[in-house]
């Protein structure tokens, strides 16, 4: 069993660590061990019964399912959650007092179902949503057991059974592997057919090549990109043929082990810092919803509740069923007003918008959450290639003989693609290619098998991403005796390469094996000379070199000077991260000499025997050689420094090679160019071998992790956000899903990604670029800022609501709103603001300030005694305008006895329960609209069924102060003098559509009536807006008073700073 899998941290991982001493370490087994511990040899296999009774013991090649949650517990697992609650409750009253209103018949009673049932229709939609993202989390699993094998060619009782169903492989069985099978198991390497075995194994291990393998031993203690003589499972064959043992099966594999660590992240997903927080204000919410009930009960019980005292004893208790049920309403209404129901809508559009946005910008977001979360990102976990890097090889240096034995010419290669248009050559000759250039591209041409196409706008390589490479080279070389035009194919792709293949004709390949390191090609040119091209390790060609070929194309002794030379250069570029190729051939072949590629020639012979290949290869004339890189995406840098001046440290966790990873990290700016990086970079191994880690991962500025395996990737993840750190993640192999998970945001590669990161993660870059998390991260930051400006909007209004019904309790007058209004104000005329608040314009700044903590306050005790101050205003307006229709026949020069309502004094309306025993107190009649309001048989239903134009003043007040007061959310403590409305045009169209729908059930009949309310006249209307505008005076107030404060904070504390630093 492979240690990659192995998983390191809390005691949920602790179920996998490898702790038997006795397990066998194949990889470090010679192959007669081997075959010995499995008791199988690998001419027979095993028998058919020994295939059956491993079968009982280990089970059937395949991953295990895990049950997934129910339905059922997934619908529940929606109302865990405190508003959810309240306003279930809310609704179960609402509907008991409906159905007790209902006994009395009548169209009232039917408007009181109105209000639970549009509450229970948002928990039903809030649950739908929540299930149906919860049912995602499995996918993950799914899709990782579609890259399983699902055949396999095995050797068993001594014949080869090809298109075995991969599911019925044992520990033990011997399988053959070709190029392109993809690997069915874990297995051991135990004989090689073919000269070399590559195997891309990038998915599981991070590696960005093929990785040569061996049947030799390795060391025990070997990482798992160690293991030369291992394969793994959902791995793939790109060279080469070979026999395998396997070790192991279904979840004991690398694979397997990957899953049970998916299963394993996913368990302990937690919420996002917005749900904690929208958690904690729900549970503040209910505890001051109590309060105020309790205390609004209180204050009420006298109309309810009466005794005498008789000795000093209460006695002759009188209690009214009827009051004590119309102010148990009231708390009802209380709780509605105090809980805003538009909350959970609004935001999920406003991060629906944000997930658009964020496509515009090729950032695909899977869960709606993760939009929030990236805004509080304070730390980034990158892979390197293909993220931080292109993952396409590109030649950056070309090193090529000079006019004598003594000197060298050194050329720079721009690009970072294998667009043959992407960059030039620097420092060319102008009148082209002399005869030693023209050699170096001959080889890189012809002792080549890659090709390239182009489609949808990319091009693409087929074959060794190297030798791609050194294609893209020749074409920017040119063709010989034709000036160099800055590199480029016309009308082919790669004509450059076309026209040396035609000049000199393949006709025998020696294939690259591990032994001499390099690939030859017998050409025959045009004239009919036979000649060997040869490229590969440069040590290993100057070796079996004894000349070299100078600038001219003339020919000279390789001597000890000359050597010392090339490899002063080869280590110079190899410091430098590059990956260094050599070039070399030689003209005399006397074997050769009449060869043609035929079968029955006398030197084929020569060539059907690898062995034969070095001293074909020997006395060869070196030629120059070039340095090749997978090249750090151009726009990372910038993303990088802008990373640095949001406040966000970037981390790289790759399983690359130390070098390279470090010489990446230097140019893209994670390291200083000088930077002592001793302590920040480190093998996976290393930092596990740390006796503190996380005073390691503490460190300022960025840090490295190279050769890291997937156990380490969700160490460093799983301490980091013990840390408090909001994390993300980046992966695109199937090793990377467990961390993934883990991570507060996973971001999988859409391009180079496999299915399996694309279903752990939360979002999926489509162009798999670096700079597009970045730029995401401001658009999150940014929708933050607006959710938290539509949240203090809503919550403000809500205060309003609160304080206008506390002060109704309060002051003993008629209920001026009831809550089936109260719940159109939340949910309908308040949504379009809120919702256009999203839109607000990003401050120019977002990019240049730290990241908020996740545990930052989503209000400020500032911005509460704000909204507290801005609520009681709506209070004071909302039951003002309703105290001023029945006491004011005028308010300030405003007509209001137009209607020809009957005024009361205040003592009157505040005393309204005892109207029933005033003498001669008369109302009356009065109009709204078409209607007529007539009072002569029951004078005191004024205070009940004649308040409803003084209720629908109350209601339109609070329309419109809430209208205005979305202005004053455009910004938290910015004047609208600076911040002009028309910024997010989207608000001033979202208040028409308010005030139209406000519009819409004043002066439809039918809605009207649902919501208890009559037509106004101009003059009301003038009431409402002189009643209404004052809370933008106020908020403007405030809001200086804010920014003076603020300023002056800051002034004090700038003598303090250096202290603190």
């Amino acid at each position: 069993m492979g240690k990659g899998g192995e998983v390191y941290g809390k005691r949920e991982f602790e179920a996998f660590k490898q702790t038997d001493p006795d397990l066998f370490l194949a990889w470090a087994k010679d192959i007669h061990e081997c075959e010995k511990h499995y008791g199988v040899s690998r001419k027979w296999g095993l028998s058919s019964a020994e295939v059956e009774n491993r079968r009982k013991i280990y089970g059937y090649n395949e991953l295990e399912k895990h049950e997934g949650q129910s339905i059922w517990s997934l619908i529940m697992e929606q109302f865990n959650d405190t508003l959810v609650r309240i306003l279930l409750l809310a609704a179960v009253i609402s509907f008991v007092l409906a159905w007790y209103d209902g006994d009395e018949g009548g169209e009232m009673g039917i408007t009181a179902f109105v209000e639970p049932l549009v509450i229970f229709l948002i928990l039903i939609v809030n649950a739908v949503v929540g299930v149906w993202q919860e049912n995602n989390a499995e996918k993950a699993l799914e899709a990782l057991k579609e890259i399983q094998s699902e055949q396999a060619t095995v050797i068993r009782d001594g014949i080869k059974i090809p298109n075995l169903p991969a599911k019925e492989l044992v520990p033990g069985d011997i399988v053959e592997l070709k190029v392109g099978d993809k690997v069915p198991a874990d297995m051991r390497v135990l004989e090689l057919v073919s000269s070399t075995l590559r195997v891309e194994q990038g998915s599981l291990t991070g590696e960005s090549e093929a990785v040569n393998k061996t049947n030799k031993l390795v060391s025990e203690d070997a990482d798992i990109q160690g293991k030369r003589s291992m394969v793994f499972a959902g791995t793939t064959v790109v060279n080469g043929n070979c026999f395998c043992l396997v070790t192991q099966i279904g979840m004991e594999t690398e694979i397997g082990k990957v899953h049970t660590q998916i299963h394993v992240a996913a368990q302990s997903e937690e919420d996002t810092p917005l749900k904690k927080k929208l958690n904690e204000f729900g549970e503040v919410l209910t505890m001051i919803i109590g309060v105020i009930c309790a205390f609004v009960w209180l204050i009420n019980v006298k109309y309810f509740l009466s005794w005498e005292y008789i000795d000093g004893w209460p006695r002759n208790f009188k209690f009214s069923f009827e009051k004590c049920t119309y102010y148990f309403e009231i708390a009802v209404a209380l709780a509605v007003a105090a809980i805003p129901e538009g909350l959970p809508t609004v935001i999920t559009t406003c991060l629906a918008l944000g997930t658009r946005k964020m496509a515009q910008k090729n950032a695909l977001v899977r869960k709606l959450p993760s939009v929030e979360t990236l805004g509080c990102t304070t730390v980034i976990c990158s892979d390197k290639t293909g993220t931080l890097t292109t993952n396409q090889m590109a030649v950056a240096k070309l090193v090529a003989m000079g006019g004598d034995a003594s000197s060298l010419r050194s050329f720079r290669v721009d690009g970072t693609t294998y667009n043959p248009s992407d960059g030039k050559i620097h420092d060319w000759p102008s009148n082209g290619m002399d005869a030693n250039l023209e050699t170096i591209a001959k080889i890189s041409a012809i002792c080549n098998d890659a090709g390239l196409t182009h489609s949808d706008n990319k091009f693409l390589a087929h074959g060794m991403p190297t030798e791609a490479a050194l294609k893209v080279l020749v074409e920017k070389m040119g063709i010989p005796n034709v000036s160099y035009s800055g590199g480029g194919a016309s009308n082919d792709d790669l004509r450059c390469c076309l026209w040396w293949n035609e000049y000199e004709h393949r006709i025998a390949t020696l294939e690259f094996d591990r032994d001499r390191k390099s690939m030859g090609v017998i050409v025959k040119s045009k004239l009919g000379r036979r000649s060997l091209l040869v490229k590969g390790a440069v040590e290993n060609l100057l070796e079996r070199s004894s000349k070299m070929q100078l600038l001219d194309g003339s020919v000279v002794p390789l001597d000890q000077n000359s050597r010392i030379l090339v490899a002063n250069a080869l280590q110079d570029m190899s410091s430098g991260a590059l990956r260094c190729l050599g070039f070399a051939y030689k003209d005399e072949l006397p074997e050769f000499e009449s060869y043609d590629g035929s079968d029955d020639h006398p030197a084929h012979s020569l060539l059907l025997d690898p062995s034969n290949y070095s001293l074909i290869e020997s006395n060869l004339t070196f030629v120059g050689l070039v340095g090749l890189r997978d090249p750090p995406r151009q726009e990372v840098h910038q993303a990088i420094e802008d990373c640095k001046a949001a406040g966000i440290r970037v981390m790289v966790i790759t399983g690359d090679n130390k070098n390279t990873a470090e010489a990446i990290c230097r140019e893209i700016g994670v390291f200083g160019s000088m930077e002592d990086i001793s302590s920040k970079s480190l093998t996976g191994k290393e930092f596990m071998e740390l006796l503190d880690k996380k005073t390691h991962l503490r460190q300022s500025g960025g840090l490295l992790f190279s050769r890291a395996e997937p156990r380490h990737k969700q160490e460093i993840v799983r301490l980091l956000k013990e840390d408090g750190e909001v994390v993300a993640m980046t992966g695109d192999g199937v090793n990377d899903a467990p961390a993934l998970k883990l991570a507060d945001i996973g971001i999988a590669m859409g391009i180079a990604g496999t299915e399996v990161a694309k279903e752990a993660s939360d979002m999926v870059l489509a162009d798999d670029n670096f700079s597009t998390i970045v730029a995401a991260v401001g658009e999150g930051r940014s929708i933050y800022n607006n959710m938290k400006a539509f949240i203090r909007y809503m919550i403000s209004s809500n205060i309003g609501e609160v304080a206008s019904i506390f002060l109704t309790a309060a002051l003993g007058i008629p209920e001026g709103l009831i809550p089936v209004q109260l719940l159109w104000v939340n949910l309908v005329t308040d949504g379009p603001p809120a919702t256009a608040l999203g839109f607000n314009p990003p401050d120019k700044d977002i990019m240049k300030k730290p990241p908020r903590r996740s545990d930052d306050s989503l209000i400020t005790a500032w911005i509460l005694f704000r909204y507290l101050v801005i609520g009681l205003y709506v209070g004071i307006a909302t039951v003002g305008v309703f105290i001023i229709w029945y006491t004011h026949g005028s308010f300030f020069g405003i007509d209001l006895s137009g209607d020809g309502h009957t005024l009361v004094t205040y003592s009157q309306l505040a005393n309204w329960g005892q109207c029933s025993s005033w003498n001669n107190f008369t109302v009356s009649s009065f109009t709204a609209g078409n209607q007529v309001f007539s009072f002569e048989n029951n004078p005191c239903d004024y205070f009940q069924g004649g308040k409803v134009k003084a209720m629908t003043l109350s209601l339109s007040v609070l329309v419109a102060i809430e209208m205005f007061n979305s202005l004053n959310a455009l910004s938290e403590d910015g004047s609208l003098l600076s911040m002009r409305p028309w910024v997010n045009p989207w608000l001033l169209l979202a208040m028409s559509v308010s005030f139209g729908l406000h519009f819409l059930i004043v002066y439809v009949p039918f809605l009207a009536q649902v919501f208890g309310i009559v037509p106004l006249s101009f003059n009301e209307w003038l009431l409402i807006l002189a009643v209404s505008f004052p809370v933008i005076l106020i908020d403007e107030v405030l809001k200086f008073v804010g920014r003076f404060t603020s300023r002056t904070g800051s002034y004090n504390q700038r003598p303090l700073k250096p202290k603190s630093e």
